[in-house]
């Protein structure tokens, strides 16, 4: 038989599902490429935990402990091994512990029923999204500047979520309001907002008491589901401000979570709390947590029982109580979060900096605060920043899904030591201070 010479197969960008081709995704890569390619450079762009604290040791010892455990709760020697090497149940098999956790840490009294545990917080938040966005009239609000994985996710599912603008402030309720309104006056049916409340990724800002009940009491009037995210909670100094969830009397609040921040990154354990009750037209009832096993079943199957026997040996070591092991954590953040304020503050004295129309805001915990400058912080000037001053940041427009923070940038302060805070903020006021007199 003659052999034909065949072209390979050649795909169009075009015929790809949309989200294939989302700036969000080519700017990560950028600032990816960037960090590779000036490694001699102080990056304030990593949002990851200090791996300073990580023990490769400690690992086995924490999967050893939970193996015990079972042995002490009457599991057997089969039982133990399949708890390792099995797949396991789709919605987790440690439920139960992060339930008694969320208990002791947060105040969030759930049953075990009504956890997913997820591969990290990102897939907690798909399987979320893909069970309330059902329609093509169904919309999902975004606090924003937002988390890119919401974004990323939401449009991976067909959706362009609505940004709600924050103030310099932070969230507004009234604000939330208006965008309610203006969606159902489009004809648009909104089913979710998703927000960090506490100390959130990427402006850093906290959303105070009262906000949060009024936006748990604008929840229950106009029927929609908060999806709260709030990972640096246990990793920020100080006394936390209750959750969403600890607060929530009707089942308004679906609680992500995620042990990335907190514990382990590399385990991406992560859990949902959905414990809204789902009717059928038959009057059955489940749990909406059931419902996202289900989506799950044909997304990952299960979270990797390796991974979550790790995180479950971390919590039994401290009874569940989070918040106890992340004590040094929580003063080495807050410790990076005071010192890159004071450098700025000894970088940009006033009247300086309002000569040079640079601010910034002082969040009290988490991983991040945002930068003013009065330049477009774009990825040309984050090119000559690495290159010229080697500083690298993340420009905050890559945060706002419908436009927007051109002149701020977003500083991450969780990966750096003292001294690459101190010499990474001599650098970018270099930087800040030449761009200001080129943009004039």
């Amino acid at each position: 038989m003659a052999l034909v010479d065949v072209a390979p197969a050649t795909l169009r960008r075009a015929e790809l599902h949309a989200s294939v081709a989302d700036p969000v995704l080519d700017t990560m890569n950028f600032l990816n490429e960037i960090t590779h390619r000036y490694p001699q450079a102080v990056s304030f762009a990593p949002g990851r935990p200090y791996d300073g604290f990580f023990d490769v040791e400690e690992i086995f010892r924490h999967i050893r402990r939970y193996l015990d455990h079972l042995v002490e709760g009457g599991a057997t020697a089969g039982e133990v091994r399949d708890a390792l090497f099995q797949y396991g149940p789709t919605g987790g098999q440690i439920r139960e512990l992060v339930a008694d956790s969320l208990r002791e840490d947060e105040n969030i009294d759930v049953r075990p029923e009504a956890v997913v545990v997820t591969v990290g917080c990102q897939e907690a938040l798909f399987l979320t999204l893909r069970a309330l966005l059902a329609r093509p009239e169904d919309s999902l609000l975004v606090s924003s500047p937002c988390y890119v994985g919401v974004t990323g996710a939401a449009r991976l599912l067909g959706v362009e979520p609505t940004s709600v603008e924050e103030s310099r402030d932070g969230f507004r309720c009234a604000d939330l309001d208006a965008a309610l309104v203006a969606e159902r006056q489009r004809g648009r049916r909104p089913r979710a907002f998703y927000v960090v409340p506490d100390h959130s990724n990427p402006s850093g800002s906290t959303m105070s008491v009262e906000e949060r009940h009024a936006l748990l009491d604008l929840a229950a009037r106009e029927d929609f589901l908060i999806l709260e995210d709030s990972p640096y909670r246990l990793v920020s100094p100080g006394r936390q401000l209750p959750t969403l969830k600890a607060l929530d009397r009707n089942r308004r609040v679906v609680h992500l979570g995620s042990y990335a921040k907190t514990l382990f990154p590399g385990a991406r354990v992560g859990f949902a709390i959905a414990d809204q009750v789902v009717v059928d037209e038959d009057g059955g009832q489940s749990l909406l947590a059931d419902e996202l096993t289900k989506i799950k079943s044909m997304v990952t199957v299960n979270t990797s029982p390796l991974s979550q026997a790790a995180v479950a040996g971390m919590l039994l070591a401290a009874d569940g109580r989070v918040s106890q092991l992340n004590t040094r954590t929580a003063a080495y953040y807050g410790d990076a979060m005071r010192a890159i304020l004071q450098r700025l503050d000894e970088c940009f004295p006033e009247p300086e900096r309002s000569a040079l129309g640079v601010r910034w805001n002082e969040p009290a915990g988490g991983f991040f605060l945002t930068l003013d400058v009065p330049f477009a912080a774009d990825n040309a000037a984050l090119v000559r920043s690495a290159e010229n001053n080697g500083v690298i940041w993340t420009p905050m427009s890559y945060f706002y899904p419908q436009g927007g923070g051109e002149r701020s940038l977003r500083l991450s302060v969780s990966y750096l030591t003292q001294a690459d805070i101190a010499e990474g903020i001599a650098r970018l006021a270099r930087f800040i201070t030449s761009e200001a007199a080129r943009a004039r």
